[in-house]
């Protein structure tokens, strides 16, 4: 694994592709003054700037004042395409079918026992009694996966976004293994989490497909795309781009799966290769 200073770049960065918990953002949720810089230099250069988060549209406030020319935001691990220059309008979703999340639910309690759910939709989040309460959402709905998860009719329903499924007791990554091997036939799992919460989306969604899709609608190829990020849900984004870049505090799958690693968040990791990027193209004219 070579470090950001010597991993190649692309011949020409047309996207920058970046996670934002442990990755773009701080420990405190805040941008330093140098990643925003940073992030404001590349809009100059020409080179469109891409939020590519599990968070959902709603949870955006941390990055929307920093938004220059582009404003595109791939939310829920690839659920939802949003602008931040709009007041929330979510530009494309991509859902989780609800007898596919009926059948998470269903495998998981009988495989995980004491796993219990909340189900993103796209008017916001609601979870079961046993869940770990929600503090930025006061009015969540509260009651069992199947009746939050209960239609009227077929297509009556807000879209669901994710399925989040924890457990108090098992290990992250043996939690996730165990999912992935339940019920990864009709769902994808993944976690951004150190606890044992699982992030479930549609058969194929993930933060790779979806930026694919908005890169090929812009003539991007993935050759042009720098992508970072520190968890297991960005692995397929980071294994997609041209180049990509693990943080310093990253797991080990998504070091594994980056052509490269740069510092940590804390260290304003991203600004660090960005920085480099503009130096680079800078050299060349």
């Amino acid at each position: 694994m070579t470090t950001a200073t010597e991993t190649p770049l692309p011949a020409v960065t047309r996207l920058i592709a970046t996670d934002l918990d442990g990755t773009l953002l701080r420990d405190d949720k805040t941008l330093s003054a140098r990643t925003v810089a940073a992030l404001a230099a590349a809009e100059e250069a020409g080179i469109e700037v891409f939020f590519v988060t599990g968070r959902p549209a709603r949870w955006m406030d941390v990055v929307r004042a920093h938004v220059q020319s582009h404003g595109t935001a791939i939310c829920a691990n690839g659920a939802v395409v949003t602008d931040l220059r709009t007041e929330g309008e979510l530009l494309s979703v991509r859902p989780l079918e609800r007898d596919a999340a009926l059948h998470v639910v269903r495998t998981l309690r009988e495989a995980a026992p004491g796993t219990s759910f909340a189900v993103e939709l796209t008017t916001g989040i609601n979870y079961e009694p046993s869940y770990p309460p929600f503090h930025l959402d006061p009015g969540a709905a509260v009651a069992i996966a199947e009746k939050l998860l209960h239609e009227d009719a077929p297509g009556s329903g807000a879209p669901v976004l994710k399925l989040l499924a924890h457990h108090s007791e098992l290990a992250p990554d043996a939690f996730l293994a165990l999912a992935r091997t339940a019920a990864g036939d009709r769902a994808a799992f993944t976690r951004s989490s150190p606890s044992a919460l699982l992030e479930v989306s549609g058969l194929g969604v993930s933060k790779a497909t979806t930026l694919e899709a908005c890169c090929a609608e812009r003539g991007i190829a993935a050759a042009e795309v720098v992508a970072f990020g520190d968890m297991p849900n960005d692995v397929e984004m980071l294994s997609w781009a041209g180049a990509s870049f693990a943080m310093g505090n990253a797991h080990p799958a998504a070091v594994a799966a980056a052509t490269g690693r740069t510092t940590t968040n804390e260290e304003d990791g991203v600004a660090v290769v960005i920085e480099r990027i503009l130096a680079a193209r800078a050299e060349r004219r």
